[in-house]
Order: structure tokens, then sequence, then C-alpha cells
């Protein structure tokens, strides 16, 4: 490290950290993010993360209640339970698919055991493979690659640490803010979201998600990032969307994937029925230019873990600051995990599929943690990853002659292990990244990560389905909006109609994007996702 990113703890310095009363407090913190988050999201489409609220809670739990001083027990108490709030997310963007063919097809709904194992298994390698990423992404690219929410919850747990007007601004930040939210979601004295359509450009739209989260999202980030973020949403919603209006409602007729006539449809039905492929084109091509960029920092990262062994068998000392869990921990877990969805009766993934699971996760991995390096957890486009991994399972199975249910199936638990896995990854990575500036140890961190991924996972199956049962997927009180899209995706390659030519456009973007040495994730990010969220991000 540097003189100016010395870690707020000394690696020589040893405070407890890794406690049964950390490790209780942060699974309690899970199971309760967890829920909320799984219905948030599957209200909105949505989802935010959880690790500052977590680290703002188990501050005042540890430090005001109990009246402990570990910042380290705080830490790793908001590392337990922003795994929860992962998990959760990653569930609802695919797994209430299950629930809705479940119903279509006249069979019974997906069991517990099929939920549980899904989450579990992607949860747990989404950690594994973020292992042997750390050295490169957190420590050699750590003035490149912020993570907003990682860096803004050690700044968090810092100033509780020291007091003083420092720690009464941050909790003034966060009175603000929970003020704001009440008025607004609970009182609902004013919409969230505020838009409306331009006239003379028919087609876009403008507005924004009033939210303090993504102002403060923003303010972290800085002004490139940000506004590189907003030249893509403007790219999209002020060229790309007129345009296709313009075109579009020369026609009488639906355009697929629409339903309705181009002529009929608002601002925010031409951003879901067709910009939203063209964005996940881009973000594709972004995050393959970005794990092609990586491959030597990737490379590197593995030959230091081994090199760490190799240290640790001789009797060589890794400071405590720089100690992951084992190489070989990390292989033979990885192994363990693929022969558990292989002979697991209750996960449809066979030999085929569980390689494919490997290749997607950990590919995903790498370009999640760079995502929310740079934009954060609550922007990162992880559905967009998901979409680009059923687009090419569906189509490899399409091309095998597999389009039965069964097949369908697997495609989709495919994708919901490989969502899992870019979720939990981007979620280990900013807490690292908070480690990292507190001078954590990361192998704590890292078990402790797993940790809430196994209590999540085992309490999300149980969420679904209380949820379903309560009102159904897909209809107005929980519409499911990134499981309907995932859904049709699926469907759509299998049974041939998918609109390739708007993912291959995507794809165009990005590339012309990279040949003029343009960074491509933030903007190719601020393509796919609605200019409500890039707007307050810029303005933060």
């Amino acid at each position: 490290m540097s003189e100016d990113t010395k870690p707020f703890i000394p690696a020589d310095r040893i405070i407890p950290e890794f406690t049964l009363f950390s490790t209780a407090l942060g699974v309690v913190l899970a199971l309760i993010f967890g829920a909320a988050n799984a219905y948030l999201g599957l209200r909105i489409g949505q989802t935010v993360s959880a690790s500052i609220p977590a680290a703002v809670i188990s501050m005042g739990v540890i430090r005001v209640i109990f009246r402990k001083d570990s910042i380290l027990e705080n830490n790793m108490a908001q590392t337990i339970g922003s795994a929860g709030e992962s998990i959760a997310g990653s569930a609802i963007f695919v797994l209430p698919v299950l629930f809705l063919w479940s119903k279509e097809w006249e069979t019974g709904a997906p069991s517990y055991l099929m939920i549980t194992g899904i989450s579990l298994a992607g949860g747990i390698l989404g950690v594994f493979f973020m292992i042997p990423l750390r050295r490169a992404l957190i420590t050699r690219e750590s003035e490149e690659l912020i993570f907003p929410e990682g860096t803004a919850c050690a700044e968090v747990l810092k100033v509780g640490e020291r007091g003083g007007e420092k720690a009464k601004l941050t909790f003034a930040g966060v009175g603000v803010g929970a003020v704001y939210e009440f008025i607004s979601e609970g009182l609902m004295l004013f919409p969230p979201e505020i838009s409306s359509s331009i006239r003379g450009l028919k087609g876009s739209g403008i507005g924004m998600d009033a939210s303090p989260a993504l102002l403060g999202v923003g303010f972290i980030i800085g002004p490139r990032i940000a506004f590189l973020m907003l030249a893509g949403a403007s790219l999209g919603w002020y060229c790309i969307m007129p345009l296709i209006y313009f075109f579009g409602s020369q026609s009488a007729g639906a355009i697929f994937p629409g339903v309705v006539p181009v002529a009929q449809m608002t601002h925010d039905d031409i951003w879901a029925n067709y910009l939203r492929y063209i964005g996940a084109g881009a973000v594709t091509f972004g995050g393959l230019y970005s794990l092609v960029l990586s491959f030597p920092l990737i490379f590197n990262s593995f030959v230091d873990s081994i090199r760490s062994l190799r240290a640790s068998r001789k009797g060589g000392t890794v400071a405590r600051t720089d100690r992951d869990i084992s190489f070989l921990s990390l292989l033979l877990g990885i192994a363990a995990v693929l022969v558990f969805l292989v002979v697991f009766p209750y996960v449809p993934i066979g030999p085929f599929e569980a390689l494919l699971v490997v290749l997607f996760g950990f590919f995903f991995s790498t370009v999640s943690a760079r995502i929310v390096g740079i934009v954060g957890s609550s922007n990162s486009p992880v559905s967009g990853m998901t979409i680009a991994t059923l687009l090419i399972t569906s189509l490899a199975y399409k091309i095998m002659g597999k389009t039965d249910h069964g097949s369908m199936l697997s495609v989709m638990s495919i994708g919901a292990v490989i969502c899992t896995i870019a979720t939990i990854s981007g979620d280990t990575s900013q807490d690292l990244k908070t480690g990292y500036i507190l001078g954590a140890t990361p192998r704590s961190q890292q078990l402790g990560e797993l940790i809430g991924v196994i209590f999540s996972a085992a309490a999300v199956g149980g969420i679904l389905k209380l949820l379903d049962s309560t009102w159904g997927f897909g209809g107005r009180e929980i519409p499911a909006i990134q499981a309907t899209l995932m859904k049709m995706v699926t469907e759509g390659v299998m049974i041939g109609n998918l609109p390739w030519i708007l993912v291959i456009s995507g794809a165009a973007v990005g590339l012309s994007l990279a040949i003029l040495g343009l960074p491509v994730l933030p903007i190719a990010i601020g393509l796919y996702l609605p200019i409500y969220l890039s707007i307050p991000v810029a303005i933060g």
C-alpha cells in the first residue's frame, strides 16, 4: 500500500474481528435485508446495496447498545449482513420464472430445496471466484476502481470509530435520508420517481428517481463516471428511442418484442421493449472487452495466490491484511460445489451445465466486480449479464435440438446460478474494498461472506414461496419485472423469435466506443439502465 492508502488498523495490530457476536449480528442483518430486498426487487424491478445500512445498524448495535469499540467487528457484521441482500437480489431476478412456468405448465411449484440449492451453489461460487481476483481488483487497481459503496461504508465505520463532528455529520446524513424516504415511500406525500415525455421529440422522456442513495452514489463515483453513464443514457433516450418511435410508428401493427403498436407506446414502453435489449448487447460486449483487458491482472493474481500458498507451506509469513482462503481450499471448494450441482436431484444441472457454470461464472464474477468498482452495486446491470447467459445457453440448447420443458428449466437454473455468482462477487468485492481500507483480514471476511450466503440461501426459498402464495408472481402487487424479461428471453430463443438485431446492434455500439478509446462499460451501463437512474447519479 502507498502512504495514502495505509489501512485504518495496521496489519501488525490484532483487535476483535471474526467473533461470535459479530457473526450472529451479521446473520440477523442478512435475513432482514434479504427479505426486504426480495420484496423491493419484485415490486419495482430494482434492488439496492445493503452494505451501508448494515454498517450503520451494526455500528449502532455494537457501539451504542453493547458499548464495544472494535471497528473490525462492525465491518464483519456488515459483510455477513450484505450477503442476504445479494442472495435475495439475485434470486428475484430469475427464480420467479420457475413459479410462472409451473402455473403455465400445470406442474408443481419449484421446491424449497431447488431454490435453496441454486442460491447456495451460486453464492458460494461467487465468493470463491472473487478470492483470486482480490489482489488484482482491490489492491493493484485501488486508485482506478473506487468501489463507491465499499468506500462509503469504510468512511461510515471510520467516522463512527473516531466520533466527533464527522460522526455527527454522518448520522445527520443518515437521518435526513431516512426522513426523506419515510415521507416519500411511507407517507406517499410525493412520488419517488418523476418523469415526463418531451414535446417535439416523440419516443423520448426525462425524469429521475428522487432517491438520496443515487445522489450519494454520484457524489462518491465522481463526475467523470457519472457523466459517462449519463452520456450512454442520452444516446439511448434522445437518439435511439426517438428513431425507434419515428420509424416504428409508421407500422399499424405491433413490432416484436412489443405487443402493441409503437405509436401507442410511452417512452417507458420503448425502453422496456427495445432499448433494453440494445443496452444488454452493449453491456455484454463491454464485459467481454473488460475481461480481455484484465487477463494480465487476473493471471498475475492467480500466480500471487499460488505463491502465497507455497509461502505458507514453507513457513513463510503473509501480512494479516493480505491473507486469503488458501488456493488449495479454493480449488477443492469449487470442485465440491460443482459435484453438488451435478448430483443434487432437485437442481436440473448435469456435467455439461456445470461446465457452463464454471465458464460463465468466472467470467461474470470478474465483470461484476469491475462494474461495481466503477458504479457501485446498486447500479450494476446483473440482469444484463444474466440475459447474456440465457441468450448463449438457450442458443446452445436450441442448436442441440433441446427445446422441451426440462431443457428450459436447465437453462433457467444455469441463469439463476450465474446471476447469483455475479451478484455475490460484486458484493464480496465491495466488502473486501471496505476491509482493504479499514485493515480487515481478507480471509475472515471471505469466511463471513460464506456464512451470510449459507443462512440467506436457507431463507430465500421460504421467502419466495411465501410471496408467491400471498400475491402470486406476475400480478399487480409483485409484477416480477426482471423475471418476466428472463422468461421472455429464454422462450424467445427456443421458439426462435428473439430480436437478435437489437442485441447485436448494442454490441456494435460497444465496439464503436472501444474503437474510439472511450470507456465502454460506464456508457453501456447508462445505455442499459433507465435514464431515471443516471440523472440523479450525475446530479450527485
